[in-house]
């Protein structure tokens, strides 16, 4: 066959059937057609109205988390895991947010709607700073307390996330009364931070750190109230005018521990769930376990799925025929 011959043949019109470039547009058109048309489903999720309180004392500056092999201090994993729980809240789900510090915790918006609100919420949840405490006192009982009146007000479900240090530590060890009714108002405690005891940092006026808090810097003991049964024995002892005895209170309050005991005796106190602070997936598992959820119906747009497929059959169609239209034509040798 001479070379006219061959160009002619080459020119010639294929037969569509054959022809893969045909099959693909027609799949990218019907899938276009599909998309136009798809529908949108309802879907009946469960969602949550909840009230997120953090503890920003003092105590919540020890490093003892890790990100990237750097130390992060407690607030920060905190913040870092309660913004992976906004980001795994379903829409029409509500979120406020509040702090705790000195006895009490103080609200900074009531719960709002998290898909449509989602970048102010997470902006003020990375905007938390230890700087924000008002006082040096950590009564986290009160603290807990006074949170779950306010949920209980707003009807939400609680997560008080804390390391549990009471700072003074409480009288005789022994939790203050709850005014409130266990249970009534669901929800979590967030155990943040490890246990074994570490130095907590410690900052001028400026915000510069300093260095860290040693024994004489802390109350050791909480002197009010009654004294311990113990405290006769203690020396320097005096009925009246040393009753706690006569010696300055030392121990290992100015190290700080995630007080696992302490917040689970308060838990059961209030009718709350605990869970130590592991990461957001751990964070995301333990609030659907322990808040309560509201069935709400979701519309779904299901044209993405047809469009997504007919990108690619175009995405094919041109990618694979600008490939074979750089090849050059091979003419068999006569």
């Amino acid at each position: 066959m001479n070379r006219v011959a061959r160009v002619a043949t080459a020119g010639a019109p294929l037969v569509p059937a054959r022809d893969w470039r045909f099959w693909l547009l027609l799949a990218a058109l019907l899938a276009l057609l599909a998309a136009l048309l798809a529908p949108r489903v309802a879907l009946t999720r469960p969602a949550r109205d909840i009230l997120l309180v953090i503890d920003v004392t003092g105590s919540m500056n020890v490093r003892d988390y890790a990100t990237g092999g750097a130390p992060q201090t407690r607030l920060a994993a905190a913040k870092q895991a309660t913004r992976g729980l906004l980001a795994g809240l379903p829409c029409q789900s509500r979120l406020g947010l509040g702090i705790f510090t000195e006895r009490r915790s103080f609200m900074l918006f009531e719960p709002a709607e998290v898909c449509g609100n989602f970048a102010a919420i997470d902006g003020a949840i990375d905007g938390l700073d230890w700087r924000m405490a008002w006082e040096g006192d950590s009564y986290v009982t009160s603290g807990v307390h006074s949170a779950l009146a306010m949920a209980a007000g707003l009807k939400s479900d609680l997560v008080f996330m804390t390391d549990g240090q009471e700072a003074p530590p409480l009288a005789g060890g022994r939790l203050p009364a709850f005014d409130g009714k266990p249970g009534e108002v669901a929800g979590l405690l967030v155990g943040v931070g490890r246990t074994d005891p570490s130095p907590i940092p410690k900052f001028d006026q400026d915000g510069r750190e300093v260095g860290f808090y040693g024994e004489q810097d802390v109350p050791q003991e909480n002197r009010s109230g009654p004294p311990p049964e113990d405290a006769p024995s203690r020396a320097g002892w005096n009925p009246r005018n040393a009753p706690w005895g006569g010696e300055p209170a030392t121990g290992t309050e100015h190290l700080s521990a995630m007080r696992e005991e302490h917040l689970r005796a308060l838990a059961t106190q209030t009718g709350l769930g605990f869970a130590p602070l592991d990461g957001a997936p751990a964070l995301i598992a333990a609030v659907e376990a322990d808040t309560s959820a509201r069935p709400v119906v979701t519309r779904i747009d299901t044209a993405a799925v047809p469009a997504a497929l007919a990108l690619f059959c175009l995405c094919v169609l041109f990618g694979l025929g600008a490939v074979s239209s750089r090849r050059p034509d091979r003419l068999p040798v006569q």
